[in-house]
């Protein structure tokens, strides 16, 4: 069936721009003391040889090898330092509410397109960074690092370093900037970071297919060759969601070349949410399973291990096993040219991450030295030597 024109949603005009943003002196105020303590709490980690546990909102505490070390709160150290729309981007302390960021980018018609989860209504910004998780637009719109234009972290030392800055020409550390994404609080504390926003679409749809695994990719990757404006996908028991973003028109015209049974808005917000924030019920844990997250080329074939939920076009999929399994499930990640992470319900029997080899491996260490010499950041957070 195709849809009328009336089963994409078209967004309500962005407001009219808002004055840059900054920070008020007040507000400068207590940031800078909340500031200070965190340096003065790291400094005396530091020189005490003891570990801190760093800690956002704790929406996140599931992933990762073990929690260990005494929490350092960075909730405190909070709000936005700057925003300005006009040229696209915003700085924010570790601690904002990444909901409260999002609102304020809503104001003004604008987003993080990368869609972060959140996993909770605490979620921070610096947890963001940090865990390096993006959503369902990932395949399309790019991932969390790549929105990093700067960041300003406390080193393992205690000193408050810059790098990076406001516009995506400055290369002066960008590398550094990029590498706090999914660094899981490893290698320092993530104080404040500066990200490039994006306009949000204009309109949406999402169509539903009744196809199989195979089918599925098959058609996403030919879509993928065509001019149309793909957003997000997702396939699960035998049906695929794909979701367009983009100009009204593109949307319009996509929705008459796809074919497909529309979704109404509503049901389709609280969808792809859902698959977000991974409240949908294909992907909640039973008893004894652990839920893996399997990344391989969006032209690898199923993986044969049981019911999968596909997502990214095909390069993101996860499947429910326990974690016992972690043998079986990493040996089909690597047959299709991808690896595997135990993302949920792990019991210690299997490594989280996927073990590097020993070139990378060593990166990692030399890395982990010269930022944190003596390891008192999140201990055995992402591997169990450091």
């Amino acid at each position: 069936m195709l849809p009328e024109p009336t089963e994409f949603s078209t967004a309500p005009a962005p407001a009219p721009r808002a004055p840059e943003v900054e920070t008020s002196p007040a507000d400068a105020q207590r940031a800078g003391a909340a500031l200070q303590a965190l340096l003065g709490k790291i400094k005396r980690a530091a020189g005490q040889g003891r570990p801190l546990r760093l800690r956002g909102g704790g929406s996140k505490d599931f992933y990762g090898q073990r929690l260990h070390g005494e929490p350092l709160d960075l909730r405190p150290y909070a709000g936005v330092a700057s925003y300005q729309p006009s040229e696209l981007v915003v700085t924010a302390r570790a601690g904002t509410r990444l909901r409260d960021l999002e609102a304020l980018l809503a104001a003004q018609g604008q987003c993080l397109p990368f869609e972060p989860p959140h996993f909770s209504a605490s979620s921070t910004v610096g947890g963001m960074v940090a865990a390096g998780l993006s959503g369902p637009a990932r395949a399309s719109a790019g991932a969390v690092r790549d929105y990093v234009l700067g960041v300003r972290i406390v080193n393992g030392r205690g000193q408050l370093l810059t790098f990076g800055g406001q516009v995506m020409k400055n290369v002066a550390g960008y590398d550094v900037s990029r590498l706090m994404a999914g660094s899981l609080g490893t290698l320092a504390a993530i104080v404040e970071v500066s990200l490039k926003v994006m306009p949000a679409a204009p309109a949406q749809a999402t169509l539903m297919f009744d196809l199989s695994e195979t089918s599925a990719r098959q058609q996403l990757n030919r879509w993928s060759g065509q001019p149309l404006p793909l957003n997000a996908s997702c396939w699960s028991g035998g049906q695929l969601w794909v979701r367009l973003r983009g100009a009204q028109a593109a949307v319009a015209a996509a929705c008459k070349s796809m074919s497909g049974q529309a979704m109404d808005e509503a049901r389709a917000q609280r969808l792809w949410t859902a698959l977000r924030d991974q409240t949908l019920p294909s992907l909640r844990l039973a008893p004894g399973q652990a839920l893996w997250r399997v990344s391989v080329p969006d032209t690898a074939p199923p993986l044969n291990l049981g019911p999968t939920l596909v997502e990214w076009h095909g390069a993101q999929r996860w499947v429910k096993l326990p974690p016992q399994e972690a043998p079986q499930v990493r040996a089909a990640a690597a047959r299709a040219g991808g690896h595997a992470t135990l993302f949920r319900g792990g019991d210690g029997s299997a490594p989280v991450f996927t073990p590097l080899a020993e070139p990378l491996a060593g990166i990692h260490r030399r890395l982990k030295t010269e930022f944190d010499p003596a390891g008192i950041f999140n201990p055995g957070r992402m591997v169990a030597e450091f």
